[in-house]
């Protein structure tokens, strides 16, 4: 999140109608979440889309495009959320449900209670968290609300179940033994005769 926000120049967001800087803080939250949730493998995507800063930042130019011909008028936020869920971020997608899921996040992002404070995190309710799109403010006002609001990484930010990250450990600490066990040298344990343990061994020892 801290590094889609920071990719746009302080001075050029500093000058955006308050609407367009309340846009944007949600359009990188989405984007955060369409790349980070990646790392939950099916259970985040069916597949491995190439979501990059390259879709943010074209979303962006579309966004300024769009407040520029509309000033003063209703923010055409179903447009917005059509270019973004379906030629920006979904022309990746390939899988109807993924393509739904995109929508949602967009649905739930892109609408008038962006400008009100609205909540990102989706089915939070009594789990204490929350992380919300702050009254328009400077550039860095929005960063320090970043760094301070935003706490550590949940999958519950992304509406998963907090099992969810068990796998993701999981896989996580198997490729740090197999990395382990590439480093190991070969030689030493082909001449002592030593049996090399798989990854869960070695976890359960």
């Amino acid at each position: 999140m801290k590094r889609a926000w920071t990719y746009f120049p302080r001075e050029e967001i500093d000058d955006k109608d308050p609407k367009v800087k309340s846009i944007l803080f949600a359009l990188c939250f989405f984007h955060s979440t369409m790349i980070e949730r990646r790392r939950f493998g099916p259970k985040g995507w069916n597949m491995m889309y190439p979501f990059s800063i390259g879709d943010l930042r074209d979303s962006y130019l579309v966004l300024n495009k769009y407040m520029e011909s509309n000033q003063g008028a209703k923010v055409p936020f179903e447009d917005l959320i059509y270019i973004f869920g379906e030629i920006m971020y979904g022309g990746h997608i390939v899988d109807d449900w993924d393509r739904r899921l995109c929508n949602a996040y967009l649905c739930q992002t892109m609408n008038e209670a962006l400008f009100d404070e609205l909540e990102l995190f989706p089915f939070i309710e009594g789990k204490n968290l929350s992380f919300k799109v702050p009254i328009a403010c400077p550039f860095d006002r929005y960063l320090e609300h970043i760094e301070t609001s935003l706490g550590a990484e949940t999958p519950l930010a992304y509406g998963l179940h907090p099992n969810t990250e068990i796998g993701f450990r999981t896989n996580q600490c198997n490729q740090l033994f197999n990395n382990l066990l590439e480093l190991t040298p070969k030689d030493d344990a082909a001449e002592t005769g030593a049996d090399i343990k798989s990854p869960i061994e070695i976890a359960a020892d």
